[in-house]
């Protein structure tokens, strides 16, 4: 029986970097970035006011009345300052040539022909310098990176358009089972709806790849052969079927395929299938609901942030609010919810394999070593989180 980190190790050997891609900003978001954002600009491109305001010649000048010789809005380019005159200034307007401060408008009469200014600033108050936020061909954003609402702003101020991104991983999706009935059907005497297509084919989403086809294959090794034909995916996924029972069609029509099935310590999630189907990485899990989004979470994740580029996720270390028991000889993945700096079980079913409604309840996955029998009260575990 192979561990948990040799099985990784392998997976992730059967899974390369995808192609760089240039998309636009707007469909940016949550992709990963794999070339530096550099400024186009500096930003801002002059120095300009950070209040509302007056702008003045700090040296010529004191507390008093003054004649205000223009108003300078944002967005307009402003004249000059004429000498002995304060301009009248909105936040973000360019400073005039000739002034180097700003008197906020609440330390004034807020005058509008001439103005009285009760506190004389000193060069340099209230102002913005040219390129204090960017400097041109300075890097903004450095790849890799999963980009945010707000790297996206600062590749917009930066003065980009489009950014260089990897291609999203395409991902195929199969599970088995007669048993299985598409939420909103009517259930049959035996059949239980199906939560495995819909776990990964959000998991997949939301961790970067790009769902190609989602399929429910009915208990026959042909189905399945006939449902793997032709795929158009970098990586395929399939749940159910790779146990030791009479049932288990993945296992029996992938192994004359040259796809192997093993054991792996861990609970749960025990069965595993890997390899290639014509020539595209595979990973079968078991069929129970939380084996599958174990799986994901620990293999598949990898794998799809190696197919990005970027770094996979690394674990927490937090403190057992309330201890449980483990499987012997094998890695514990335990379903948690988390509480500040603590954890504990996220259900009284611990981690049983078919608590596919409990899911909803986990903050995360304890990754509990497999000689480890007994999670103590205050014992520290390595906590996976479920999303980027």
């Amino acid at each position: 029986m192979r561990s948990v980190s040799e099985h990784l190790e392998h997976l992730l050997t059967l899974v390369s970097p995808t192609e760089v891609e240039a998309v636009a900003l707007a469909e940016a978001v949550g992709r990963v970035l794999r070339g530096d954002v550099v400024a186009v600009a500096d930003a801002p491109p002059w120095d300009n006011s950070a209040m509302d305001g007056y702008a003045v010649a700090s040296a010529d000048g004191s507390a008093g009345s003054w004649r205000v010789s223009q108003d300078i809005p944002a967005g307009h380019a402003p004249l000059p300052l004429e000498p002995g005159t304060v301009a009248r200034i909105m936040t973000g307007a360019p400073m005039p040539q000739g002034a180097d401060a700003v008197v906020p408008v609440e330390r004034t009469d807020a005058g509008t022909d001439r103005v009285r200014i009760r506190d004389w600033p000193v060069a340099g108050a209230h102002v913005r310098p040219a390129g204090a936020d960017m400097r041109e061909g300075g890097v903004v954003l450095a790849a890799p990176r999963r980009l945010r609402a707000v790297d996206v702003a600062a590749a917009a101020a930066a003065g980009c358009a489009e950014v260089a991104v990897a291609r999203r991983p395409r991902v195929a999706v199969l599970v088995t089972g007669d048993e299985l009935v598409a939420p909103g059907e009517p259930l049959g005497p035996a059949a239980i709806y199906d939560s495995n297509s819909a776990l990964l084919r959000a998991g997949v989403q939301e961790w970067g790849g790009a769902v190609t086809s989602v399929e429910v294959v009915r208990d026959g090794p042909q189905a399945l052969l006939q449902a793997l034909a032709g795929l158009d995916a970098d990586l395929v996924l399939t749940a159910g079927g790779v146990s030791a029972g009479a049932y288990d069609v993945v296992k029996e029509a992938l192994v004359p395929r040259g796809v192997q099935f093993a054991p792996v310590a861990m609970q749960p999630g025990k069965p595993q299938g890997w390899g290639r189907i014509d020539g595209v990485p595979i990973v079968c899990a078991p069929g129970n609901p939380v084996s599958v989004a174990v799986t994901f979470r620990l293999f598949v994740v990898p794998m799809l942030c190696a197919m990005l580029g970027v770094p996979a996720p690394t674990t927490r270390p937090l403190r057992v609010a309330q201890g449980w028991r483990t499987p012997d000889g094998r890695a514990q993945l335990m379903p948690v919810s988390i509480e500040g700096d603590t954890v504990r079980p996220a259900t009284s079913g611990g981690s049983g394999s078919n608590l596919a409604g409990a899911l909803a309840k986990a903050d995360g996955f304890a990754y509990v070593a497999a000689d480890v029998v007994q999670v103590e009260l205050g014992a520290t575990v390595d906590v996976m989180g479920l999303v980027p």
